[in-house]
């Protein structure tokens, strides 16, 4: 993705079906600690999803996206503009719907998607995920732009491994079939797929990581993505 440089001397539960948990939010990034003449770069942007985007159980700053932003700050990247359009409980075709409903901006510099675990869990079908992902994919690079460069899918944490799940299997391989269809249709636009599974597959070992409802991420795990698997592509993918 390409991005012009600045001026140096001028950046519990997820109640799965339900909505009235968390509200879809439309929020500026945080503040950017960085000096601006350390700023290399400067960027919008945009992140769609769910539950595990708009951080259920977490605070505001402990979401994935924003300490993805906050980090990206540390590289000289300020995230002008963030928007999250994520709710508790939506599936693919309810974020299609909020996303239509959203006062968007045109195009954002940085888009990134993560949704499926509601229409796993809600029984729902692998072939209506597929078309309905693509939908969204679509939609993410359209607001990208047309650029692919500047989308990145996160995969679907696996709540298996939670004291709500309590290590079921079948709650495991169908988080993984999701994954799949999406990992298949993300890599076949050419855009990276950025596996953060294996971390939340730590959390019966490490409770630390599952937040106090007992089925979400914590904030030491969005950490753990954005340190271990986003936040180094995403950085380079900003100033190739």
């Amino acid at each position: 993705m390409k991005i012009m440089p600045t001026l140096l001397s001028v950046f519990l539960f997820f109640i799965f079906a339900c909505q009235d948990d968390d509200a879809m939010l439309m929020t500026p990034a945080n503040p950017d600690p960085m000096p601006t003449d350390s700023v290399v770069a400067e960027i919008t942007y945009l992140a769609l999803g769910d539950s595990y985007t708009i951080g259920t159980s977490v605070a505001a700053e402990d979401r994935w996206p924003v300490q993805l932003s906050a980090a990206l700050a540390q590289r000289g990247i300020r995230v002008t503009d963030q928007r999250i359009v994520a709710t508790n409980g939506w599936t693919t075709r309810n974020l299609l719907n909020g996303i239509a409903s959203a006062d968007l901006a045109p195009t954002y510099d940085l888009v990134s998607l993560l949704i499926g675990v509601n229409n796993q869990f809600q029984g729902r079908s692998l072939s209506e995920y597929r078309t309905e992902f693509t939908e969204l994919l679509d939609i993410a690079i359209q607001r990208a732009g047309g650029d692919t460069s500047g989308v990145f899918v996160v995969s679907i944490p696996d709540y298996a491994f939670t004291p709500f799940g309590n290590g079921r299997e079948d709650i495991s391989n169908g988080v993984a079939n999701f994954n799949a269809a999406a990992k298949a249709i993300t890599e076949s636009y050419g855009i990276p797929f950025y596996n953060i599974t294996p971390i939340s597959q730590e959390g019966l070992a490490n409770p630390s990581l599952v937040a106090t409802d007992n089925l979400h991420p914590s904030g030491e795990q969005y950490t753990r993505w954005v340190e271990e698997v986003l936040l180094a592509p995403v950085a380079a993918g900003i100033l190739d």
